[in-house]
């Protein structure tokens, strides 16, 4: 395992660890309100100071840059950044449903090169770094085998931040729950993309995203053989916000299906 996995991997344990203590007693936590539809916790923020504690003692030259704090520079002027969600899924979290995760990637000149995601409730760790594979637990992953998108079943997001382009997203979401098997919003786009990467989903489409979301779920799905890009299948989507994944038969066959619903905002 690479050095700087292990790294990840200590500090998404001790995340998650502060995750699992809050679980138990969910009614104590103190929410509030980001904007509209998009929640913070002192979960939230105590786990992100935990990870930050973590990388900064083996890493203190590295960038980082995560949900609640934002960006921060490490000493000099680091090709090194840490991308880091928390807790992804912090509404289903403050709900009590399961689904929620720990997201750290590590980019490299803007390309994610480790990765991990950690979803405590389930003690499921996936992990990647470039040129090596993607793991669940240490045992090797890959996306699934099928071919057709009528057997297929994806994920998406609903759209939550921004209204912008529901009218599209939902006419995606219509000619997509027509020709799929089943359509599915589970609500933490890092556990759906290591889905993805691991045969669990076929595919995932979603609009509006923020870096610490994608950034470690991609790097999972490219290693376990499986494709990601924009709307439009391009290389735009860790600061465009859009994403399509999946295996490269289903990844095809998605863009196939959204192209004609895409705005020309959506087409950037």
């Amino acid at each position: 395992m690479h050095p700087a996995i292990t790294i990840a991997v200590k500090a998404a344990r001790r995340a998650g660890s502060i995750i699992n203590r809050a679980s138990t007693d969910i009614d104590m936590i103190k929410v509030s309100s980001k904007r509209q539809n998009d929640f913070v916790t002192e979960v939230d923020k105590a786990a992100e100071a935990a990870i930050i504690d973590v990388l900064r003692e083996a890493y203190p030259d590295h960038a980082i840059l995560a949900e609640e704090s934002g960006a921060s520079a490490g000493r000099g002027d680091s090709e090194f950044q840490w991308i880091i969600d928390p807790l992804d899924g912090t509404t289903n979290f403050i709900h009590g449903f399961p689904q929620f995760a720990v997201s750290i990637a590590l980019a490299h000149k803007g390309q994610i090169q480790q990765a991990v995601v950690f979803d405590p409730s389930r003690n499921e760790l996936f992990t990647a770094s470039k040129g090596r594979g993607a793991f669940l637990n240490e045992k090797r992953i890959r996306v699934s085998k099928r071919t057709k998108l009528e057997e297929s079943l994806i994920g998406t997001g609903f759209p939550f931040r921004v209204w912008d382009h529901v009218d599209a997203y939902l006419a995606m979401f219509r000619d997509l729950m027509q020709k799929t098997a089943g359509l599915r919003r589970p609500g933490a786009a890092a556990l759906d993309l290591a889905y993805v990467a691991c045969g669990r989903l076929d595919g995932f489409f979603e609009i509006g995203l923020s870096p610490w979301d994608m950034a470690g779920g991609a790097l999972l799905i490219t290693e376990a053989g499986g494709l990601i890009g924009d709307l439009r299948g391009e290389a735009n989507w860790l600061h465009g916000g859009n994403l399509v994944a999946g295996n490269p038969k289903i990844f095809a066959q998605i863009l196939q299906s959204i192209e004609p619903h895409l705005t020309p905002a959506l087409r950037g």
